[in-house]
This record gives structure tokens, C-alpha cells and sequence, in this order.
């Protein structure tokens, strides 16, 4: 059982790394020897051979650090040298200096021997406990898988996972932060800990993030934090891991789409109603039909009004505008509520809700498999299929801000060029500015009433 063992160690590790290593000492061994025969016969007399033997030690040794050295530093990994390491003394810390000053003011007072063991124990403990922590921050890489598909105000579950990296030693009571800004405004807002992590193995722990708002959240670095040994510094070493996140705006229904729903419902069915060319039956007359579409004939064979209803086409088709271009009052009032600092304004809270409103609108007709384009005066999308365009549609409402120098109004023209589709526009927009063409085909959702 011993043998496999050994043989199996053996197969893992670094033969041509090993085999420098034997030969280097092996070398540096006889030039030991070589260093130590040229002191003898010093002292003997024979300068010629205690000359040789030391210039034969020396090119053994200056061999070794030409020729192995570096074969053997390629081999080892030295970025644990590079290691950022930061100390925060914690409360314990304190205590156990303290005990040590006391202690070392009492032995310098008295000279008791005793006194001047226990200090040296006191400082080869704080010694033990930078070494030991040390050991336990290196060999360490981390990853965080997230879902590819994050909505505000929506719990996730990711995968914070830690490696091992070194061929011997565990490490232990680790927790993963973030560090500086990213404390605050990073991707993780709590520590993951971890208790053991087994040499040359990873380990994962799941935790819930909640992002809620909408936007780009950025990670530039991580933390990997320990108080082990004993506790009385706290070590962080940075890992570099930059991350980006696109969070999409909330999708679930808010009060102002369950209000405009039956409207939206009412509108699209109105203006496709009777657009097709195809007969699709004839039946009874209602009032709420257009006199246009009475079939005289029927009504005439019957004794009552009958109307052709025609075969619909592009039901599902629409255009879904949002116009992010506020009007001139609450472009001022926006640049002003930023130069104080205020990111809470009632005009930004209702961009916001322009924002929300339009993604729930856009999943809306994703889920009813509808024909959709998606417009802003920056972007457009083809008219396609929702399901093929959603998430560029939730994309750019992560990204999207409002623009207080710009004009909707050649951008609400541009929507009044075409009458074919029916469009759902949001806009800051004052009503008086709307191109009346565009009243006809069109449902409109103004910021202002959000």
C-alpha cells in the first residue's frame, strides 16, 4: 500500500523539476566538499591544491546558479510573491498587543528570565500566525457564475466557487468580500465563507443577490479574507476578477400596465379590425361596426343588417417606441436635481417608471408571441418575432438614460411616416406637439402621467 502510494505521488509530481533539483544539490554538495578540501590543504601548505579546489567549487557552484537555477525558477510559481496582501488589526489583535507591551515593559524592568520566555512565545505567535495566514491566502483563484438573464427587484442564485491551487496544504476560514467601492456598488453585497478547502480542489457555496435597480453593475476585484490563525489581524488578498453585469429593468406587471392593458387591448383590435381581403363570415350587425362593412345583399335576403367580417392580418404586428428625449422643463429640471446630487428626483423616478413600463410591455407581447419592433432615437430593431429580438429590447433598457439636450420631435415624425404597423409610444412629449397623423395608429403613454 506504501509503495502505490509513493509510486502514485511520484507519477504526479515534476520529474524534470525533481531531477534539477537532485542535481543541483548534488552539485553544490561537491562543491561543499571541494570548498572544505581547499581549507585543508591551506592550512597543510599546498597552495597549488587548495587553489585548484576552490576554483573547482566555485565553477560548480556558479554552474548550478547558470544552468539549473533558472530551469528550476521557471518551474516554480513565485506570483504568491505578488500577492497583495492588506492587515487590519481586529479587536483581539489590540488585546493580545497589549498583553504583549505590558509584558515586555515587566521583563525589561525585572530581568526575570521567565518574563523574557513568555514574551518570546507572545512574538513567535504573531510570527506563527503571519506565516500560517500567508500560506492559506496563496495557491487560491476564484470564479462566480451568475445566470445569463438578471431582472431587478428578481432574487438569483450564483455559484461562488474558490480553487485550491497548492499540492499540499488546505486552506481554511476563508470568506470572499468585496473590497472598496465595489463594497457598496459591486455585484456581491455579503461574504461567502468558506470553512475548508481541501488541497488542489475547489469548493462552491450558492448565494442570493438581489440587484434593485435597473443598469451596469461592475466588479473590479474581490477579496479573499481570513483571520486564521488565531484571529488577531485580518488579512485580505485582492484577486483581480473585473465583471460586468447587465441587470434588465423589472418585467413583472406594475399598477400603470394592469390600468393600460385593456386600452392597449381595444386599440390594436379597432385599428386591425376589418384590415384583411379575405371574407372571413358574415354575421348580424352591432353597433359598435362601421356602416362601410354592411352587406347589402345579406341584409336585404334577410330583413335584418349583416356585415362582412374580414380575415385579420398582422393582428400581433406593432411598433413599441420609447422616446427618451424629455421635454424642456424636465430636461432642467433633471440637470439640476444632478448637479445637486439628487438621484431621486420625481423626474427621474418617472423615467424610470417609463423604463419599467416599456419592459413589461415588450415581455407582454413576447409571451403573446407577437410581431414586434422595438425603436428609441438612437436604435431600432427589425419587425420581427418578439421572442427573437426580447433581450436586445432588455439590453437596451438596461443601458438607457434619459437625454436632456436632444428633441423628440423628429423622432415622434418619423413614427408618423409609417401607417402600417400600430405603435405604442411612450414620450415626454407635451399632447399639442403630437403630429396629428399620428393620433390615428398610435396609443400613446405620457411620461408625465407616470
Amino acid at each position: 500500500m506504501a509503495a502505490s502510494r509513493i509510486l502514485t505521488w511520484w507519477r504526479e509530481r515534476d520529474k524534470p523539476g525533481w531531477r534539477n533539483f537532485g542535481i543541483a544539490i548534488s552539485t553544490l554538495t561537491l562543491a561543499l566538499f571541494l570548498a572544505l578540501y581547499s581549507a585543508a590543504m591551506a592550512e597543510s601548505g599546498h597552495s597549488v591544491f587548495a587553489g585548484l579546489s576552490a576554483v573547482l567549487a566555485l565553477a560548480l557552484a556558479a554552474w548550478v546558479g547558470i544552468a539549473i537555477v533558472p530551469k528550476m525558477a521557471r518551474r516554480t510559481g513565485l506570483r504568491w510573491l505578488l500577492y497583495q496582501v492588506d492587515y487590519r488589526l481586529t479587536r483581539e489583535g489590540v488585546i493580545y498587543l497589549a498583553a504583549v507591551f505590558v509584558i515586555a515593559l515587566a521583563a525589561v524592568n525585572t530581568g526575570n528570565n521567565l518574563l523574557f520566555m513568555i514574551l518570546s512565545c507572545l512574538l513567535a505567535g504573531i510570527l506563527i500566525s503571519g506565516v500560517l495566514s500567508r500560506i492559506v491566502l496563496t495557491g487560491l483563484d476564484m470564479n462566480i457564475d451568475l445566470p445569463e438573464h438578471v431582472f431587478a427587484e428578481q432574487p438569483i442564485l450564483a455559484t461562488v466557487s474558490v480553487a485550491n491551487e497548492k499540492a499540499m496544504m488546505p486552506s481554511l476560514s476563508l470568506r470572499v468580500v468585496s473590497t472598496g467601492d465595489d463594497a457598496q456598488n459591486g455585484i456581491l453585497k455579503r461574504p461567502v465563507y468558506f470553512p475548508y478547502i481541501p488541497h488542489e480542489k475547489w469548493a462552491s457555496q450558492k448565494v442570493e443577490l438581489l440587484f434593485p435597480q435597473r443598469g451596469i453593475y461592475r466588479q473590479s476585484a474581490f477579496g479573499i479574507r481570513t483571520k486564521f490563525p488565531f484571529g488577531f489581524l485580518e488579512k485580505t488578498r485582492r484577486v483581480d476578477s473585473p465583471m460586468e453585469l447587465v441587470v434588465y429593468p423589472r418585467v413583472e406587471p406594475t399598477d400603470e400596465f394592469y390600468e393600460i392593458l385593456p386600452l392597449l387591448s381595444g386599440e390594436i383590435e379597432s385599428l386591425h379590425r376589418g384590415r384583411g381581403n379575405d371574407l372571413y363570415s358574415i354575421r348580424d350587425y352591432t353597433t359598435s361596426d362601421s356602416v362601410r362593412f354592411v352587406d347589402w345583399k345579406a341584409s336585404a335576403k334577410s330583413g335584418g343588417l349583416k356585415v362582412r367580417e374580414f380575415a385579420r392580418e398582422d393582428e400581433r404586428r406593432l411598433v413599441l417606441a420609447l422616446d427618451n428625449c424629455l421635454g424642456a422643463a424636465a430636461a432642467a429640471a433633471l440637470r439640476h436635481s444632478e448637479q445637486q446630487g439628487e438621484l431621486s428626483s420625481p423626474e427621474h423616478l418617472r423615467f424610470e417608471r417609463a423604463v419599467s413600463l416599456a419592459a413589461c410591455i415588450a415581455w407582454h407581447f413576447y409571451e403573446a408571441r407577437a410581431v414586434m419592433q422595438f425603436r428609441t432615437p438612437e436604435m431600432a430593431t427589425s419587425m420581427t418575432s418578439a421572442g427573437d429580438i426580447i433581450y436586445r429590447v432588455l439590453r437596451t433598457l438596461a443601458y438607457i438614460k434619459p437625454n436632456t439636450g436632444g428633441s423628440g420631435a423628429a423622432f415622434l415624425e418619423s413614427l408618423a411616416a409609417e401607417s402600417d404597423s400600430f405603435k405604442i409610444v411612450i414620450t415626454s412629449q407635451p399632447q399639442g406637439s403630437i403630429p396629428t397623423s399620428l393620433w390615428s395608429s398610435s396609443y400613446f403613454i405620457f411620461v408625465d402621467s407616470l
